[in-house]
């Protein structure tokens, strides 16, 4: 029975590829900055049902899903998971505490945001936050309201595109003026008049994700994989990742989004068999790198949301 790649994810502040079995549930393999990466992609690409909490539903036609998306969701599973989502604001009844924050990525990208408070730092390192601080937590929609009012007043967004987040991640700042840019943001975001009663403040704390992300001396990448395609190799040394991006050393500097990568099935390039597999072998072996997959020069992919 075939184990489906679910695409990057981050366990115990390290990244890891999740996979999902029929009938087996879900278990991961953790990712080590060094080590050399290398699989095929088999068959098609198939939705990978809808995640609640620990538990995934399978799709119930595992239909196809566009190589080149973000999502590994047909338009069915999309609607499912839209139905009760914070991001999609469906479910404003949710009793669990919330937590807003401030999260940097570069020099002039930083972000608002919430996330379950339960979850902790985990939706920072999803997201590739270089940095963050805590602003306050409270209930769902008090939290709402101080993203809201944060964001009018700060002038900053609750979005930023990761092809922005890419550019800048190999020139960031010394961690002091990290520190006190966000320190700044903070000071005037508690300081706003106008928010819930239900919600507490949390004194300005900055987290530095650079040693999670394995950032240190990390060279400018070249290009990002724009899509997987049945056949295709991907191989090289990891070098870092941040969010659902991994970063390959492959001769240029290569980016692998991790949401690419849900939906399809992945094999080690030493176990294939043709002959263009076998010089990805012996490239691989030989300490070398293969890229068969299209791929686009940084700044040129489209991309998703956050």
């Amino acid at each position: 029975m075939a184990w489906w790649c679910t695409g990057v994810r981050w366990s115990g502040g390290r990244p890891a590829l999740g996979w999902f079995g029929d009938g087996r549930g879900e278990r991961e393999s953790l990712l080590v900055y060094g080590q050399e990466l290398g699989f095929v992609a088999r068959g098609g690409r198939r939705c990978l049902g809808v995640r609640r909490g620990r538990r995934r539903t399978p799709c119930p036609t595992g239909a196809a899903v566009p190589s080149r998306g973000t999502r590994a969701q047909c338009e069915e599973c999309a609607r499912i998971d839209r139905s009760y989502s914070v991001a999609a604001d469906t479910m404003a009844d949710d009793p669990r505490p919330y937590a807003v924050y401030l999260a940097a990525f570069g020099p002039g990208l930083v972000k608002v945001g919430i996330t379950a408070d339960e979850r902790g730092s985990a939706r920072l390192l999803e997201q590739g936050a270089v940095a963050f601080t805590w602003l306050g937590r409270g209930p769902l929609m008090a939290a709402r309201r101080v993203e809201e009012l944060v964001g009018v007043a700060l002038g900053v967004p609750d979005r930023i595109p990761y092809a922005k987040k890419r550019a800048v991640r190999a020139s960031l700042p010394p961690a002091d003026e990290w520190a006190a840019e966000l320190g700044r943001a903070h000071a005037r975001a508690v300081g706003l008049a106008g928010w819930p009663e239900s919600m507490t403040a949390a004194a300005c704390e900055v987290v530095d994700h650079r040693e999670e992300f394995g950032l240190a001396g990390l060279v400018q990448a070249a290009s990002v994989v724009r899509e997987l395609v049945d056949g295709g190799v991907v191989a090289g040394r990891l070098v870092a990742a941040a969010g659902p991006d991994l970063h390959l050393d492959t001769g240029r500097g290569l980016v692998l989004d991790g949401r690419l990568l849900g939906g399809w099935r992945l094999e080690a390039v030493e176990s294939v068999e043709s002959v263009e597999a076998v010089e990805a072998v012996e490239a691989v072996v030989g300490g070398g790198a293969v890229v068969t997959v299209p791929t686009m020069e940084l700044g040129g992919v489209q991309d998703g949301l956050f």
